[in-house]
């Protein structure tokens, strides 16, 4: 593969061919609660999970500087850091996910095939912290310093480098953790912003998804002209909310 900068582009242009558990909500209504039809473009800036965090202070700002340089600012639009993927990620670790808890996590454990999921004895908690101590440990021996303190174009290099498979990690499988914060990133991009990312549904007008609505017969005859609707969230109306 040819030496080239992580593009935004490259990155976005096919997730939508695909889906999460947590990009397109099944029975938006039901879940949010009564008061439909919601206000478009209004959201509460959640997370869902406010008193739950996984990472020290040290592997947020490492994380945080990953999933900046895989989603950057540019003159698309905002990226990670404006929709609170740090957040997003955070959580999500703290929780069941990040342990593992549906998963079954017993050996023996082998090499598996890209169509088999994950594929690790460590649950995604614990691949996040032993990679980003690896990572870190890197960086400070050959650049003398953790990987968010150096410059951006260095940043990409060493993801390019995990992405090709050509980087080692002490004691981590160092692709698949490119891989797991690639699509936990998205994921946090993407997602209702119940769950902590997409702030203001940020991923969502970048690339023109309406959200969580309920009804679109107002716009089925529309004679092929792009529709332009303000997005909508699960939380898309703060008086489903008091208190």
């Amino acid at each position: 593969m040819s030496r080239r900068r992580i593009s935004r582009r490259d990155l976005l242009k096919h997730t939508l061919l695909g889906t999460t558990a947590m990009l397109v909500p099944v029975l938006a209504a039901r879940a949010a609660g009564p008061g439909v039809p919601w206000l478009p473009g209004q959201t509460e800036t959640p997370p869902a999970y406010p008193h739950l965090r996984f990472f020290t202070h040290a592997e947020r700002q490492c994380v945080d500087a990953i999933t900046a340089r895989l989603i950057p600012s540019d003159g698309n639009g905002p990226g990670a850091r404006d929709a609170g993927v740090t957040d997003f990620i955070d959580s999500q670790l703290a929780g069941f996910y990040g342990r593992g808890d549906r998963w079954y996590m017993k050996g023996p454990f082998r090499d598996g095939l890209d169509t088999q999921g994950y594929q690790h004895g460590e649950p995604p908690a614990g691949l996040y912290r032993k990679a980003i101590e690896s990572l870190d440990a890197y960086c400070r021996d050959t650049a003398g310093s953790p990987f968010a303190d150096l410059p951006e174009a260095e940043q990409d290099e060493l993801l390019k480098r995990l992405d090709d498979g050509e980087l080692e990690l002490d004691g981590v499988p160092a692709k698949a953790f490119f891989e797991l914060v690639r699509e936990n990133a998205i994921e946090g991009f993407f997602s209702d912003p119940i769950y902590g990312g997409n702030r203001d549904m940020i991923g969502w007008r970048l690339v023109g998804f309406p959200g969580a609505r309920y009804d679109y017969r107002d716009y089925l005859d529309h004679d092929g002209r792009p529709i332009r609707i303000e997005p909508v969230g699960l939380k898309g109306r703060p008086a489903w909310n008091p208190g």
